[in-house]
């Protein structure tokens, strides 16, 4: 039924069956709640920052998107997407970012002004990011920023306050972002040169998988600090120790840089961000 293509077509574009940018952009923010609360955070706030994060991320997506429609179709991995295929017209896709947009809004409505500022400024990143790959070579360094700044606006919503050792999460966040969506951009390295996208991946070269390893370690040694200063326990050490060691695996499955163990060490990244989230959680629980 045509009904039922269409909606199968928005929700490919805002990545449903591929949830993993969530995950990725929900663990941060679930770190930043349970440490900015001192263990299990408000339930409405649990409820908001998590719907939250579903609908910028979707809204993320359709930026990216409209962003790049011009390029996809250039691209293997991309040319199936609805606004190549013309499964979703652009019309369609500005709609439907805009209800996203507002559902999002409503939701922070529900926290308090601090948090309300704050999230113009996750609008403006997520805006912007897809944006980047045309003007910077390191776009990576702006979906770092974005994906990191519900850290901040859950200290708002959780506290009414940005105490400066937030900040420490956030760049810590950010450099594990421009690491793992390296990753990422070293599976279209070949096609981004050819279409003239830019990257980490091609400014790194063949230096890609020493600065991942440095900012992997730079990132770890700002979550290790993280825990000091907001007193944090054993437990979210080994969380850390587990994070590392899954980090030393992806260095192992980007060795020989072949396009798919590059994309699986890219979706490992999730169970970093989980491991982390662990050893927080059960931290304050014992």
């Amino acid at each position: 039924m045509p009904g039922e293509s269409k909606l199968k077509s928005l929700l490919q574009l805002i990545r449903f069956d591929k949830p993993i940018g969530t995950l990725l952009l929900l663990w941060p923010t679930l770190w930043a709640l349970w440490i900015a609360a001192g263990g299990f955070p408000d339930w409405d706030l649990l409820l908001i920052f998590t719907l939250g994060t579903v609908l910028m991320r979707s809204a993320g997506c359709i930026v990216n998107d409209l962003a790049d429609r011009h390029w996809d179709g250039e691209v293997n991995r991309t040319r199936g997407r609805p606004l190549v295929t013309g499964a979703v017209t652009v019309k369609e896709a500005r709609l439907f970012f805009l209800t996203l947009l507002i559902a999002a809004f409503v939701l922070v409505l529900f926290t308090n002004p601090l948090t309300v500022k704050l999230s113009f400024g996750a609008v403006a990143l997520a805006s912007t990011y897809p944006f980047m790959k045309r003007y910077t070579q390191l776009p990576q360094l702006v979906l770092g920023a974005a994906f990191s700044w519900g850290i901040p606006m859950a200290f708002a919503a959780q506290t009414a306050a940005l105490p400066p050792a937030l900040w420490l999460i956030y760049f810590a966040n950010l450099l594990w972002t421009m690491a793992y969506d390296t990753k990422y951009a070293m599976v279209d390295r070949d096609d981004d040169l050819v279409v003239g996208i830019k990257s980490s991946a091609i400014l790194f070269g063949r230096h890609d998988r020493l600065i991942i390893g440095i900012l992997q370690l730079a990132f770890l040694g700002l979550m290790v600090e993280t825990g000091v200063l907001f007193g944090l326990g054993a437990v979210y050490y080994l969380g850390l120790a587990a994070a590392a060691a899954l980090c030393a695996y992806h260095q192992y499955l980007i060795r020989d840089r072949d396009p798919a163990a590059c994309f699986k060490a890219f979706l490992h990244n999730n169970w970093v961000g989980a491991v982390i989230f662990a050893g927080l959680a059960l931290d304050y629980t014992w």
